[in-house]
């Protein structure tokens, strides 16, 4: 497995994970969302050349607003007084998804780990401190598992949650 940036003329393929939004972005939306400078996406290449997971990144933001109670003050009292902000700078997984042909072979954690290291090694472009997801509610175990947490208790009832990991965890 290799992990390569997409390109414009990085020939997509047939791309299947089970969800028609996800494959969907993949196939006719990853290429138009970075020639715009919304989104870039990496590409989870196999050995035979298949496409075995993406995933697609974005700036974001966790801010005061979004956050209710003793989330926020855990977060923010992780910075100096001085740098206390009513928002810290993040970047969003936008989407993340592994073809339904590798599921089951710890693909999502070994990307999810390439992602996080991929984000610590290039530091020297734009700054941020979180890595942010909107999970949809199938995917909540599996960013748990990897180690993020809720952001608040508001969308308990939504479709997706907001959920957030510490980048500075990996730097320790």
């Amino acid at each position: 497995m290799r992990l390569v940036p997409l390109t414009p003329d990085y020939p997509l393929t047939d791309f299947d994970c089970g969800d028609s939004d996800l494959n969907k972005f993949l196939l006719d939306d990853a290429k138009p969302a970075q020639e715009l400078r919304i989104a870039n996406t990496f590409i989870v290449e196999a050995d035979d050349g298949r496409i075995a997971a993406y995933f697609c990144l974005l700036n974001d933001k966790i801010s005061k607003d979004e956050v209710i109670g003793s989330r926020w003050k855990k977060i923010r009292s992780s910075f100096p007084r001085d740098k206390q902000f009513r928002s810290y700078p993040s970047v969003k997984i936008g989407r993340f998804a592994v073809s339904l042909d590798f599921r089951g072979k710890n693909l999502g954690t070994d990307t999810m780990k390439k992602l996080r290291l991929l984000l610590a090694n290039e530091q020297s472009r734009s700054a941020y401190h979180y890595l942010t997801v909107d999970a949809y509610l199938s995917a909540v175990p599996f960013y748990e598992k990897n180690g993020f947490l809720h952001l608040t208790k508001k969308d308990e009832d939504e479709h997706t949650r907001l959920m957030y990991f510490d980048m500075m965890e990996i730097a320790e």
